[in-house]
């Protein structure tokens, strides 16, 4: 037996001024995106801003429906959203933010898993990372350079597309 450990790097900012431009304006798209969650039921909203290498953004947010296992996270909304248009686009960083009127948010919200998978997908499709951004409204960011981070086990099973 090997006992193995990971170490994760990354980012940390006191708030949204000590990042670049192309960071802050991103953040700032993903904060505008929280007004179209679909939040009746939680009531907590997620916005997130995709940045692909050409420039453009795409938002998403958080769509809820009464039989939760219907609804579908902010992150994979946009990120669907580029693989419907944007098929071939190369997704250079997203910034996700969050916010409800239930609690005081103090801390960064995370991806959840099956979003974290998503990004997976998408970083082996295109063949490089993607710069993650957890922003907290009026708080600290985290910035982690590609999935493999936070996802250090991702299921990847090439063989699935290979003999088609």
């Amino acid at each position: 037996m090997n006992e193995q450990k990971f170490i994760i790097n990354y980012l940390q900012y006191d708030n949204i001024g000590q990042l670049d431009e192309a960071d802050r304006i991103l953040c700032q798209k993903a904060e505008l995106a929280l007004d179209t969650s679909y939040s009746p039921y939680s009531k907590f909203r997620v916005g997130t801003a995709v940045s692909l290498s050409d420039g453009e953004i795409f938002m998403g947010s958080n769509q809820e429906n009464v039989a939760y296992p219907s609804g579908l996270c902010a992150e994979r909304v946009a990120l669907y959203s580029i693989g419907a248009n944007r098929p071939d686009a190369v997704i250079r960083s997203i910034a996700i933010t969050a916010q409800t009127d239930s609690f005081e948010i103090n801390k960064p919200v995370t991806s959840c898993g099956g979003c974290l998978q998503v990004m997976a997908e998408f970083e082996q499709r295109q063949g490089s990372e993607i710069d993650i951004l957890f922003y907290c409204l009026n708080g600290e960011i985290l910035k982690v350079r590609g999935v493999q981070s936070l996802l250090p086990f991702a299921f990847v099973e090439n063989r699935l597309s290979a003999s088609f």
